[in-house]
């Protein structure tokens, strides 16, 4: 085996045992997050700096790596070298980097959220989850019920379309346009109620009011599903032993 071989394996591949692998998403995994804590506060100072530059120079280095091994991922040839720039990770990976460039980073301040999506490269270091019985179940619940998921989920989102319809014909004063009809629809339907949004008229409420007893119908179903399927695993579990 080769070192680049033996990189690409340590960076991308990942065998159950492989623990340089292992270390190397945690890393990464830890470089990630601390690099994201910066954003959540509006003023910088010399510490914030020193983390968004360090973990700059981190993600130039695994992109480096990642792009000299491109041949060993993509598998074709010289060709792999120009591809992986452009595929969706290679592409994600290069934008959570421009941001820390001086020369565009007040600007571009926000392109920084993408290195949320990093982590979907490095979450194979929780890969033991695979070994977890309850996981397994969890996931096989999911599987079997994702029909019953995906016709709750349409339900919800074409009454929360109708709903905002509704009510932005009833009272287009307090609304003023849809996108701010369909957020009072989605809080109405989760029975959020956060009120910076809310019908003054009777039938404005009325109609507020059906939408809360509706929202906590559409909610409780998908629990329903949940625990149905859970049940089920559980019970084929305990005749299987």
């Amino acid at each position: 085996m080769n070192k680049r071989t033996r990189l690409f394996e340590i960076i991308e591949v990942s065998k159950d045992d492989d623990k340089v692998s292992d270390i190397y998403d945690a890393f990464m995994l830890v470089v990630i997050v601390v690099s994201i804590i910066p954003l959540a506060f509006t003023k910088t100072n010399s510490l914030f700096s020193i983390i968004d530059k360090v973990s700059a120079v981190v993600f130039s280095l695994d992109y480096l790596l990642r792009l000299i091994t491109a041949d060993l991922k993509i598998n074709r040839g010289l060709k792999s070298f120009v591809l992986y720039p452009f595929t969706p990770m290679a592409i994600i990976d290069l934008v959570s980097i421009l941001p820390s460039i001086t020369i565009i980073n007040s600007g571009w301040r926000l392109l920084k959220i993408f290195r949320l999506l990093r982590t979907l490269r490095v979450f194979r270091v929780f890969k033991a989850v695979r070994y977890s019985k309850s996981i397994q179940i969890f996931i096989r619940v999911f599987q079997k019920q994702r029909d019953a998921f995906l016709t709750i989920i349409g339900i919800a989102i074409v009454y929360i379309l109708v709903a905002a319809l509704v009510i932005l014909n009833v009272e287009p004063e307090t609304f003023g346009d849809y996108f701010h009809a369909v957020y009072w629809a989605t809080i109405s339907l989760t029975t959020m109620g956060y009120g910076d949004i809310y019908p003054v008229s009777p039938e404005g409420q009325l109609i507020t009011m059906l939408s809360s007893f509706i929202g906590i119908a559409i909610v409780a179903m998908p629990a329903g599903v949940i625990t149905a399927g859970f049940m089920e695993e559980l019970n084929k579990n305990e005749r299987e032993d």
